[in-house]
């Protein structure tokens, strides 16, 4: 019987979310969690791996020779070596859009948190400072009203649309960048334009190596003084200690990241002590319906595999 063997599946069922499917197709082992020191031995056997974090690299590609389909739970692949895969006829897949109503809400969630410290400023109600002020009205911060600025969207996939929609309807003026296109052209701006004039600058570009630490110390000189920046992409895109530096100067007035470059995080991670900076713990896709939604596309690729016609192929 085939074995299919989820080397990271974390959280992703809960809620009542089951893998009704793939126990009907196969030998199915699940772990929450697989270390470098443990892969091998949990995959050998696999003719399906699935992973979410776990990296699968050249060397445990070619290593493992029962290995004939890889699955991705997520949108993102870039923990997989997909060259090394399609070397040896592998083909992966990934499951696409099945967050971008999530992501994109948890986006604007952290935008109007940084706009209106919600947050806060309920903890100053229950806390009693308001009672204390004997003020009517009490804030700590000033509000910021977002119609008439600009918001500025590295990418245009999925995602990036529905966050550029929300805008609009606060009335923002909405423009892309690329970073595989940075000079713009077929509906995109300049890169330059859009981080030297945006108000709010959201990422919602892939990562691959030679972007890493592409929003470096060069980058956040040349933002807009007093912008926001806002990362759901992926954490290895921004310099950390970079974007801590500038916040802590004052050059942007705040941050609100739900992805790192490590997860979890180091105590010593610079961001998460900066100032004016928001952390969520990689958690915007991670919605009941978004997970539902990841389940089933999985249950589908791997379904389709097996017939012989795999669909969201990443590496044709």
């Amino acid at each position: 019987m085939t074995k299919i063997t989820i080397l990271d599946e974390g959280r992703l069922l809960e809620g009542g979310l089951t893998w009704h499917e793939l126990n009907q197709l196969a030998q199915l082992s699940t772990y929450e969690q697989t270390t470098p020191e443990q892969l091998i031995e949990r995959a050998q056997d696999s003719r399906i791996l699935l992973t979410n974090k776990t990296p699968l690299s050249r060397e445990t590609i070619q290593s493992l020779h029962n290995l004939e389909f890889i699955g991705v739970l997520a949108t993102g692949f870039n923990v997989v070596d997909v060259e090394a895969a399609r070397a040896r006829g592998i083909p992966v897949s990934n499951v696409p859009v099945y967050g971008s109503e999530s992501v994109a809400q948890h986006t604007w969630a952290l935008i109007l948190e940084l706009c209106h410290h919600v947050g806060a400023h309920a903890d100053d109600a229950a806390s009693g400072d308001w009672t204390r002020s004997h003020r009517w009205s009490h804030w700590r911060w000033p509000l910021i009203e977002l119609k008439g600025r600009r918001l500025g969207l590295i990418g245009r996939g999925p995602i990036a649309q529905r966050v550029a929609t929300i805008g609009r309807a606060f009335g923002m003026e909405v423009m892309h960048g690329s970073l595989s296109h940075p000079d713009g052209g077929d509906g995109l701006e300049p890169l330059e334009v859009v981080r030297r004039s945006s108000d709010v600058l959201s990422l919602h570009c892939r990562f691959t190596p030679e972007w890493q630490g592409f929003l470096n110390a060069d980058f956040l000189r040349e933002m807009k003084p007093g912008a926001f920046l806002i990362n759901t992409a992926r954490g290895a895109l921004v310099c950390e200690s970079d974007l801590a530096e500038a916040l802590n100067a004052g050059r942007l007035a705040g941050a609100a990241l739900d992805v790192l470059a490590q997860e979890p995080p180091a105590e010593t991670n610079p961001l998460l002590n900066a100032k004016n900076c928001l952390v969520t713990a990689h958690m915007a896709w991670s919605g009941l319906s978004a997970r539902r939604r990841l389940v089933e596309v999985t249950e589908a690729n791997v379904k389709a595999f097996l017939s012989g016609f795999p669909i969201n192929v990443v590496n044709p």
